[in-house]
């Protein structure tokens, strides 16, 4: 689930995937091949023991119960101490992996951090390596005792040999008999010691299992319908439709304020942690329906007092929006106002609670994922780039695109003649999420690779970040020509991309508010004005009327406000 990688730290991911099935691997090869050997000398060796004396053998045999029941103990405590270790080492390896990115290296050194995240990296080692020392002396005392009764059993052997032969029993064992057991009895120790120790690794590995099978376990929330079918791309049109959409991110359940008041003033026996655990099993289509009864702390279907309360989550209520095959359509509103939301809805990021949302008269529950991705581009704020070449980075979005393809679409995004400055052209590496480029540059790339997938329905969050006048017109000449012939809805930042639009939809806590186009929606004098006003015309003020370069086309009106405001470097409902 999407969820997932949201709330997860990337390197607390990176230790399950690495650092614990490393340690699963590491269990299964060196004790796959010594269990099978060591069964059946064990085996082999006590069978000759039976056929020497049962007695006797009895006797050896006789602690391996209480043996048994020391692995068990030790097994559980090593299985806690390794779940905490790879805890630990998970924190660590999610620590380094923020703190050594370069933005944490630039995070570090521009805030004068640098001594606190050595002290926080040193700290967590140490807290890693006391975990480590204690796992490993963990059952040391175990071995001990086993290795100590093992040392001292051949006198128990011959005091038994002694007391029945004293006895005059006619199957008392011989002296032979006796060398040749105690012989067995030593070889018989060995395995049987391995076969303990191999116990108590186990049960330190299934700490490591637990954590994996956490994520393996995780049903997928987004998946194919059974009747889905596959887009044919070369007849998709791109309109896109949503009716009456209602969506909510998962509700959050938490003890409630009151069960927790109940036990501050000893109403209850439930412990806290236990209170959370009892809401974690109560949580049932996200509905209340269990309570703790305040006389005796257990959960009842009618107690008098709820055991959770549900926080209510961000959501969208009610929307209805429609792009039409190539037309523009543009999201703006404050921040938080559900247009992101919005757009992860298409792609089914996320599928909706209530209502549709349909391509081409189609619901996108009922089209293949696959398939939906082929139609659909995204364009992102965060441009994200990997540590390859530009050539490769390009190519991520169509591995077979020839040279000529992706000239063309460099060049329409107008970073071509850049990348042929750069020391190796095409096959110059990047760097980490793209640094050895410039904000402008990444952006015209993200815009060419999407070119290069040529999708029919265009996905743009436009950046809100402030650039140089050049690379601003290039981004925004690059953004027009992506545009052309597909339906676009737009998160727009952007005036230009505002007055271009076919329809503007206004975003208000979840829902629209307003829609129009730009004119309709100044002459309205709501929260578009509004936002206009604080965002554009303030800010031309504090120039002093010097608005730099304006965009006069496709708003039109004879509104002052609109021939006052600056070009595209402002943003409107961020």
């Amino acid at each position: 689930p999407l969820r997932c990688f949201t709330e997860t730290r990337t390197g607390e991911i990176q230790s399950r995937l690495s650092n614990d099935v490393g340690g699963v691997q590491s269990v299964v090869t060196d004790t796959a091949s010594s269990v099978t050997s060591n069964v059946a000398i064990a085996l082999s060796t006590i069978v000759a023991m039976f056929i020497i004396d049962w007695r006797l053998t009895a006797l050896s045999l006789g602690l391996l119960p209480f043996f048994m029941y020391l692995t068990f103990r030790v097994g559980k405590v090593r299985r806690e101490v390794s779940g905490e270790t790879q805890k630990v080492l998970a924190e660590l390896t999610a620590a380094t992996e923020e703190t050594l990115s370069v933005s944490g290296i630039l995070l570090s050194k521009t805030f004068g951090q640098q001594a606190n995240s050595i002290a926080r990296f040193k700290l967590l080692n140490i807290k890693l390596a006391a975990l480590q020392i204690r796992q490993a002396m963990v059952g040391r005392w175990f071995f001990m005792i086993i290795g100590t009764i093992f040392s001292i059993t051949p006198a128990f052997v011959y005091w038994l040999a002694g007391y029945l032969a004293i006895n005059g029993d006619p199957n008392a064992p011989t002296i032979g008999d006796i060398v040749a057991f105690t012989t067995l009895q030593s070889r018989l120790y060995f395995p049987l010691g391995q076969l303990l120790g191999v116990q108590v690794e186990i049960q330190g590995a299934l700490a490591l299992f637990d954590r994996i099978f956490e994520y393996l376990e995780m049903d997928p929330e987004i998946v194919d319908a059974p009747d889905a079918i596959a887009l044919d791309p070369a007849r998709v049109r791109g309109g896109v439709r949503f009716h009456d959409v209602s969506f909510h991110y998962p509700t959050e359940a938490v003890p409630s304020s009151r069960a927790l008041d109940a036990m501050a003033n000893g109403h209850t026996h439930l412990e806290p942690d236990e209170l959370s655990t009892a809401v974690a099993a109560t949580a049932v289509d996200d509905a209340a329906i269990e309570s703790v009864a305040p006389d005796d702390g257990i959960l009842t279907g009618g107690g008098a007092m709820p055991a959770i309360e549900l926080l209510p989550q961000f959501g969208l209520e009610g929307i209805d929006l429609e792009a039409q095959p190539g037309e523009l359509v543009a999201l703006v509103g404050p921040s938080g106002s559900g247009k992101t939301t919005t757009t992860y809805l298409i792609p089914r990021l996320y599928d909706v609670d209530a209502g549709a949302v349909e391509i081409d008269g189609v619901d996108v529950r009922r089209i293949k994922l696959a398939s939906l991705g082929e139609v659909i581009g995204v364009v992102t704020q965060e441009t994200y780039l990997f540590h390859s070449s530009v050539r490769e980075n390009l190519r991520y979005a169509r591995p077979e695109a020839t040279e000529a393809e992706l000239e063309t679409a460099t060049r329409a995004a107008a970073i071509y003649e850049r990348i042929m400055e750069l020391p190796e052209g095409f096959e110059t590496i990047v760097g980490e999420r793209g640094y050895k480029l410039s904000g402008g540059e990444k952006q015209r790339i993200a815009i060419a690779r999407v070119l290069l997938k040529d999708p029919r329905i265009l996905i743009l969050d436009e950046a809100t970040s402030a650039l140089d006048t050049v690379s601003e017109r290039l981004i925004q000449a690059a953004f027009e020509r992506l545009m052309e012939g597909r339906t676009t809805i737009a998160i727009a930042h952007r005036l230009s991309t505002i007055l271009r639009a076919d329809r503007i939809l206004v975003y208000d806590r979840g829902r629209i508010v307003e829609r129009g186009t730009h004119t309709e929606l100044i002459a309205q004098n709501g929260l578009y004005a509004r936002l206009y006003e604080e965002q554009f015309l303030s800010a031309r003020r504090s120039e002093g009327g010097d608005g730099g370069d304006r965009d006069d086309g496709g708003g039109g009106g004879s509104d002052d406000r609109e021939r006052a405001a600056p070009v595209d470097r402002r943003p409107v409902g961020v």
